[in-house]
């Protein structure tokens, strides 16, 4: 039997495969190469993810507990500069030094030097009378021979040796305070006894002239209401006596009254009580007091007539503050007899003296 060929579907040819070239299979590879970089990429961030997850919750698991602590700080208080404190002290202990202001040669020579100009020194000298004078003297030889000491002085407010004179009336004293009621009625009496203002004006001058460059002073005129030439003594330089003459001459009040709304006026409602406590934050040794021994006040408002014990209780403080007696001179213009009597025996227990002023 021969062999016989089946063919199911003869008109269907036969499907040939078609071979793939050498490009296709070139792109194929390389798809797959990336395709592996991206899925490894992605294994490996997932991965490195995972880690750092673990290690932060691993760190929060072992956090160490919190601790406070509370360090002690020592401090070591300063010291006091003790050694410049002292030297500082034994400074103001010494004696200010005091200067010349001309050259002097000791040996002859060819030429004749200039004089040296002239120079205000006022300020370069920190002067303090009651350092150089009062204080050294005193400490060695006692307040009794301090006048005596100094040798004889310029009377007629010329010196402070034996004493110095105002209007006749004699004091010893390195710091002066002259006081002057220049109310009306110490104005009209001056004039009635022959001592006018411009007489009580020169005599101040003279005094004020005659004081040695050693001294201090002021002045302070009053009425109720007080004008002061300056609220502290002040060294008695050729400069300071100009001010102060200058003062006398024009700042003098003669109408007889003096308002608080003026320049340099000071408002006083306790009469010469109010004076004398000014008085005493000035310190003098010795205090002139010009006017007529009648003195009023008016704390609540009226005028009145001061008590006698206020008085004597103001003057009183002056040796209580000052802890040192200040003598008082008194010299009045016509003065009432009972006034006289009272105001002698208050100066007297200070040491000064009461005198009326009249014309011989």
């Amino acid at each position: 039997m021969s062999e016989v060929g089946v063919q199911l579907n003869p008109e269907a040819p036969k499907r040939k495969r078609k071979k793939r070239s050498k490009g296709d299979k070139q792109v194929s590879h390389r798809r797959a190469m990336i395709t592996s970089i991206i899925f490894g990429s992605i294994a490996v961030h997932a991965a490195v993810l995972v880690l750092f997850g673990l290690w932060t919750v691993a760190k929060h698991f072992r956090r160490p507990e919190a601790r406070f602590e509370m360090k002690k700080v020592v401090k070591i208080p300063p010291k006091p500069p003790e050694h410049k404190m002292n030297v500082a002290k034994h400074e103001a202990m010494a004696a200010k030094p005091t200067f010349n202001d001309k050259l002097v040669s000791t040996r002859p020579i060819d030429f004749a030097l200039p004089e040296m100009p002239q120079v205000n020194l006022d300020q370069m000298l920190p002067l303090d009378p009651s350092e150089l004078i009062s204080d050294q003297v005193h400490g060695l030889v006692g307040r009794a021979a301090l006048g005596s000491g100094l040798g004889q002085g310029m009377t007629g407010g010329r010196g402070i040796g034996d004493g110095m004179s105002f209007f006749g009336v004699k004091a010893q004293g390195d710091r002066i305070l002259l006081l002057f009621d220049v109310s009306a009625s110490v104005v009209n009496k001056a004039d009635a006894a022959g001592i006018p203002l411009e007489r009580i004006q020169k005599e101040t001058i003279q005094l004020i002239e005659g004081l040695p460059i050693s001294s201090q002073f002021s002045l302070i005129q009053f009425t109720g209401n007080y004008m002061a030439f300056t609220d502290e003594l002040i060294a008695a330089t050729p400069a300071n006596k100009k001010l102060a003459l200058n003062w006398v001459e024009e700042e003098w009040e003669t109408s007889g009254s003096m308002s608080s709304a003026s320049k340099g006026v000071t408002q006083n409602l306790t009469g010469v009580v109010g004076i004398i406590e000014k008085s005493i934050t000035m310190r003098p040794d010795v205090i002139f007091l010009i006017s007529d021994a009648s003195f009023q006040w008016r704390p609540t408002g009226g005028f009145a007539n001061i008590p006698y014990d206020e008085i004597k209780d103001a003057v009183e403080r002056i040796e209580e503050e000052l802890r040192a007696d200040v003598p008082i001179h008194f010299l009045a213009f016509e003065p009432k007899d009972d006034d006289a009597k009272e105001w002698s025996r208050i100066v007297r227990k200070t040491g000064g003296e009461f005198k009326e002023l009249k014309e011989n």
